[in-house]
């Protein structure tokens, strides 16, 4: 009898080993749930988990706080993927630091480990104003109330950038707000605030929300800070929000932005990282489907560096293989 228990046990330890070598479970940070972060994490968590073939990967969602959170968790490995913005990838990895934002908590001395996995949409440097408002330019703001962001926020850092290449200082605005993203739409609506800045994929609810509710309008950012801003930093993209996504905006505008990044560290195996990024490729079209800010996701734009972290090992052998990437 003791025999048989032992047989048993044998096989059950082996069955075990033989599931868990099948299927590769992983996590993946997204962001907060009224964010584009948490369907983009949700849609893939849906792609991967409905495949059948082996290996067998299974992810598991977690809202998170966004871009900062994502990256410390990956590198201290409570979490294996991640959705983080490339600006916050580009500072972590260089081992750069920021006076008011929570990246020295993101594990700058292991900033070296992260890897892309591949470039998701844009994230555009987005302003509204009010319809009757007289600002028709970025330089127009200068004296009006606005928000910068709150501390540690991917708008809060972009702004400090841009203010600094045009020579201003917060004491140049009427009043500067610290307003959470989700609350500058109606900050604006209500005659809090002059001018409503974030930055986001488009279409947006947010923008949408301003745009029904108080007739509003975009605005273009560009000029030459914004060029040497381009310049001087490779995570910075110039970019057009599309028309005609918002009502009453007919007219594509001119801007900047960043780029939505899924990534993981060195500790996410090669083989893993191979099997997810070839799962979400092979499933664009279904992807593209899911929200409308991936609509015009482009395979050759997805992998065009240059990278805010170098390609993760596993990523960059799919991308070879498929022909995205010469393999030199």
């Amino acid at each position: 009898m003791k025999k048989i228990r032992l047989v048993g046990l044998l096989l059950a330890i082996i069955y075990t080993s033989f599931c868990h070598a099948q299927k590769q479970i992983i996590t993946l940070g997204s962001g907060v749930e009224t964010g584009v972060y948490y369907p983009t994490g949700g849609g893939i968590c849906r792609i991967v988990n409905k495949l059948k073939r082996k290996p067998k990967i299974r992810c598991i969602l977690e809202a998170t706080n966004g871009s900062v959170s994502n990256i410390a968790r990956v590198l201290n490995h409570s979490l294996d993927v991640g959705i983080a913005q490339s600006n916050w990838i580009y500072k972590s990895y260089h081992q750069e630091q920021q006076n008011d934002s929570k990246i020295t908590s993101a594990g700058a001395d292991q900033g070296a480990e992260l890897r892309t996995l591949l470039m998701l949409y844009p994230e555009y440097f987005t302003v509204i104003v009010p319809k009757s408002s007289d600002v028709y330019s970025f330089d127009d703001i200068k004296g009006k109330r606005v928000s910068i962001g709150t501390p540690g926020s991917s708008l809060r850092a972009t702004m400090n950038d841009l203010l600094e290449k045009k020579g201003w200082h917060y004491q140049d605005f009427m009043q500067v707000l610290s307003l959470d993203a989700t609350d500058q739409a109606s900050a604006l609506c209500q005659g809090r605030i002059d001018v409503m800045i974030y930055i986001v994929g488009h279409p947006s609810g947010m923008a949408r929300e301003a745009t029904d509710d108080c007739d509003s309008r975009l605005v273009s950012v560009r000029g030459a800070a914004v060029d040497q801003l381009l310049i001087e930093n490779s995570y910075y993209r110039r970019a057009m929000i599309p028309g005609a996504i918002y009502r009453g905006n007919i007219k594509s505008v001119a801007t900047f932005g960043v780029s939505a990044s899924l990534f993981a560290s060195t500790a996410l195996s090669e083989q893993t990282a191979y099997s997810l990024v070839k799962v979400i490729m092979e499933q664009l079209n279904e992807f593209r489907g899911l929200h409308p800010a991936f609509a015009r996701l482009d395979p050759e734009q997805m992998v065009k560096g240059p990278f805010a972290a170098p390609l993760h090992k596993g990523a960059l052998r799919y991308f070879k293989e498929v022909g995205l990437i010469e393999d030199n």
